[in-house]
């Protein structure tokens, strides 16, 4: 075709990925334009399109297209519209397509630069803060200055308007707007202003409320102005800090602000090193209480000593923990008698095989514990030994504790013979007699722990509390039976071992007799009663069945049977053998009295009660003085 501006166009076609733009592109170079917008139509290329309208001058289906179809050119398509319009000279036309493209606020006053009657009626009107400084700059350039002022006003635009009232050398005025509206802007020039004319005090001032803190810094150093330059470090960034705090530090004077300085500038070991060397102790104090585990150990151990030497032992075990010198941490609470918090304590538990092997750890571990044990915080020993894995002395710091309910579920949980024997013995201290719940327990315990000794041994128990407390021998006997048969269960062959058996059954066997009195005396009262009388040619009756519980017997039946002689004669035997105990526990009431009203014979009553007696008249006595 010999068209080179057409090969061009179809060069650069060829990057779109449809093939039917490219052909598109063709067609337009060939003057086939009905051609080229089906093809733009067909692969949906509607921003192409778009721009062959506005080449093509259609500027309505441009327009349409871009509102329905290519809404992300909408903005450029109506300011190429405007552009369109203000070439061909439809100013008020292009105005309002310059509007709906957002781009008004430059173009406007560049189009209606030469008509400035016709600019300012077009800025009055939009009421815009942008129109408005472009307006006050053009009549600043016109030299218009009470006009550009009012203008800048109107813009807010602060900065221009302190800038316009130092050029007219209203300085006052000036102030005025830096200080009321806090434009940092405005006031860094007010400051720049100022710096020019020496007024360092004013300087200082408007840099400061312009956050322009290393002018504020500069000005101070150079001045004099030590007081102004310590609030203003304080406001500054670390760099800033660091130079004054520096500047402090050469100067030789207030060096308790060059530490506060360091310190906060985050250059500790500086700061530190400062407050040793000029003894600011006041302020080493402060900077300890920031110190944390980041800290360099160094530091905490050194800042550690000073705390000692001082005998702030707790602040100095904190620096210690910190530094991970946990051992003389613990030395220090033990010394110093301290008491290890949970927080402490969980601040020393080192995490397993991070920060320290598991053999130092366990041990590590343990110390904390009996610290804790030393001080009576046993709960926290408890966890400590647990973590050390020692669960034997764990449970020992939970037996002190005397909590009951955490005893039985850590022994639950452990699962541990030892722990179940050691539970079950604590229970045992207990008022287990009266509760069902932890009789059950204990047996449970001796029975996991395999403890059949100690088991028979808390079966006896049981046996002589319903003797003791009941008189209930039936129980007394299944209690003693199940004690005989876990005694039997015993893996122990020694001598000791069968003559408790041995003795254990023969106490079986007499406290059977006793029972099969008992229930024999409603049938045959003879033979119950000759039995019993035989169980007393015994040598060893008590504590099998107490010789008491048999002369009550035998008292009872002889009163029942109105033998009011023989039951006394039994009773005189009875307190024989009994002579410091009192034989009410033994003999019925409805017996005493039988014996008082036949013979007129009164049971001695025991020294304990004869002194409760007495005390008894004496505080009869005491009300009788008293009214």
């Amino acid at each position: 075709m010999g068209n080179p501006r057409a090969a061009k166009a179809l060069k650069e076609a060829e990057v779109e990925p449809e093939l039917e733009a490219q052909v598109a592109m063709l067609a337009i170079q060939l003057g086939m334009l009905e051609d080229a917008e089906k093809l733009y139509r067909s692969c949906e290329r509607f921003d192409l399109l778009n721009s062959f309208y506005q080449v093509s001058g259609d500027w309505a289906k441009a327009l349409d297209l871009a509102e329905t179809q290519d809404r992300i050119h909408l903005r450029t398509t109506y300011y190429n519209y405007a552009k369109y319009l203000e070439s061909v000279g439809n100013k008020s036309q292009a105005i309002t397509f310059f509007e709906k493209s957002d781009s008004h606020r430059v173009e406007v006053p560049r189009m209606l630069q030469d008509d400035t009657a016709l600019l300012e009626v077009y800025v009055n009107k939009m009421r815009d803060k942008n129109i408005y400084k472009w307006w006050a700059q053009y009549l600043e350039s016109q030299s218009d200055m009470d006009e550009a002022l009012r203008y800048y006003e109107l813009a807010q635009d602060y900065l221009s308007l302190v800038r316009v009232f130092c050029y007219m050398g209203n300085i006052q005025k000036a102030s005025e707007i830096a200080n009321d509206t806090g434009d940092r802007a405005a006031s860094y020039h007010l400051a720049r202003h100022y710096e020019g004319h020496e007024d360092i005090k004013q300087a200082v001032h408007f840099y400061t409320r312009a956050q322009a803190y290393n002018n504020a810094i500069r000005l101070c150093k150079e001045n004099g102005l030590d007081d102004q330059l310590m609030n203003l470090a304080l406001l500054s960034n670390p760099e800033d800090m660091m130079e004054a705090a520096s500047y402090y530090e050469e100067k030789g004077s207030h060096t308790d602000r060059a530490v506060a300085l360091y310190h906060k500038a985050g250059y500790v070991s500086k700061a530190v090193e400062l407050a040793f060397a000029t003894e600011q102790f006041s302020a080493l104090q402060l900077i300890a209480e920031g110190l944390d585990e980041a800290s360099d150990p160094a530091l905490l151990e050194r800042c550690s000593d000073f705390f000692i030497s001082h005998s702030q032992h707790e602040k100095a075990v904190e620096l210690l923990v910190a530094a991970k010198k946990y051992q003389e941490a613990l030395e220090l609470c033990v010394s110093q008698n301290l008491t290890v918090t949970e927080e402490l304590a969980e601040k020393m538990t080192v995490n397993k095989l991070k920060d320290m092997s598991e053999e130092p750890r366990k041990e590590l571990l343990e110390r904390i514990a009996d610290c804790c044990m030393r001080q009576g915080n046993y709960h926290l020993a408890t966890k400590k030994y647990t973590q050390a894995g020692n669960k034997l002395k764990a449970m020992r710091a939970l037996l002190k504790s005397g909590d009951t309910e955490k005893i039985v579920f850590f022994a639950n949980v452990c699962r541990h013979k030892d722990l179940f024997i050691m539970a079950a013995n604590y229970l045992q201290s207990l008022d287990w007699r009266t509760d069902p719940d932890i009789l059950k327990t204990i047996i449970g315990f001796y029975t996991k722990g395999r403890a059949p000794e100690l088991l028979a041994g808390f079966y006896e128990a049981c046996a002589q509390v319903e003797i003791d407390d009941y008189q209930n021998y039936e129980k007394a006997l299944d209690a003693l039976t199940e004690a005989y048969k876990c005694l039997s269960k015993a893996k122990d062959s020694s001598g000791k071992h069968e003559v408790k058996l041995s003795n254990m059954q023969h106490k079986i066997k007499l406290m059977k007799m006793f029972v099969h009195v008992r229930r024999l005396y409603v049938e045959n009262p003879v033979e119950a009663v000759r039995v019993c009388e035989a169980l007393l040619e015994e040598d060893d009756l008590d504590p099998a069945v107490r010789v008491g519980d048999v002369f009550g017997f035998l008292v009872d039946h002889y009163c029942q049977q109105g033998q009011y002689q023989t039951a006394y004669r039994r009773l005189e035997e009875l307190q024989k053998l009994l002579p410091s105990q009192n034989l009410r526990f033994y003999i019925s009431q409805k017996s005493l009295e039988s014996l008082q009203r036949e013979l007129g014979v009164i049971l001695e009553q025991s020294e304990q009660e004869v002194i409760m007696k007495d005390e008894d008249e004496v505080v009869e006595e005491l009300h009788e003085s008293l009214s």
